[in-house]
């Protein structure tokens, strides 16, 4: 299917615009739903440089399932997918539009592979954690597609490639989750500490920051055969696997940024990226 027949297909619901950018989140804790840090802050800043999305389709790490799903409902509920937080944190919603239409667009152009229209999910932490804090208004409409957990990275990253067709029409499509994700290992004594990481994790850091600048992005795709520092950056792949879909849809002409490209607590990191 190519692009043309991909713009002729979702052409009826949406109309055309500029290409949108593309955005992989570095999401964090939940509490920065709630909390004034430098991250949120980034967030803001770098929102402030967008243009304003008919739509927004999130691939979030906290939806990892068996298949391909793409929430279809009109009103989407707030998931507050996560325990031992604070009340104030299970009270926040954020009450977005779901779109079916884009979902139909989603499913027909994710063609011949099955995607399900799912009425059941909603928005995990993953994506409304931080798309509040880009849209506070909830002004704009969000779908989330799940991650199939069978399926490979080259898979995932082939896939995102057949999302191109809506940057054209208006929909921001945003990743959510972490490059270094090791809760396993993080240090909570020392979460406050600016940009503070385990020797492995400045490691991996550093070498999958100069895969995404120097657009090898088939080194990503293999993560798994990059060395230890990335094995232990990347012990599971549901954080990881938002970010190659993210990747998949850079064309090449496109510039690639980092942001909130910071350590914490010694094996999570921030780091998020802007394509445009």
């Amino acid at each position: 299917m190519n692009t043309l027949n991909d713009l002729h297909k979702i052409s009826s619901t949406f109309s055309n615009t500029e290409k949108m950018p593309v955005l992989f989140l570095g999401h964090g804790s939940p509490m920065n739903a709630i909390e004034e840090n430098q991250f949120v802050a980034g967030f803001r800043s770098m929102a402030k440089t967008l243009p304003q999305p008919n739509a927004i389709l999130c691939i979030s790490a906290h939806w990892f399932t068996k298949g391909t799903k793409v929430t279809a409902m009109e009103m989407p509920r707030t998931i507050h997918d996560f325990g031992g937080f604070p009340k104030e944190l299970f009270a926040v919603q954020y009450p977005a539009k779901g779109n079916p239409d884009l979902a139909i667009a989603t499913k027909e152009l994710l063609l011949p592979a099955e995607v399900e229209l799912d009425h059941e999910w909603g928005l995990d932490h993953g994506a409304w954690s931080v798309i509040k804090h880009l849209y506070p208004e909830a002004n704009v409409p969000v779908i989330q597609l799940s991650i199939d957990y069978s399926k490979s990275p080259q898979y995932h990253f082939e896939l995102a490639q057949k999302l191109s067709a809506l940057r054209h029409k208006g929909i921001l499509i945003i990743g959510s989750g972490n490059i270094v994700h090791n809760l396993r290992l993080v240090d909570f004594y020392n979460m406050d500490v600016d940009n503070y990481g385990f020797d492995w994790a400045i490691e991996a850091r550093e070498k999958v920051n100069s895969y995404l600048l120097d657009g090898n992005f088939q080194a990503l795709i293999n993560y798994e055969k990059q060395g230890q520092a990335l094995q232990l950056a990347i012990p599971t792949p549901e954080h990881y696997l938002p970010l190659i879909y993210t990747l998949g849809l850079k064309e090449k002409q496109e510039e690639l940024s980092l942001f909130n490209d910071k350590l914490l607590g010694g094996s999570l990191s921030m780091t998020s990226v802007k394509i445009v």
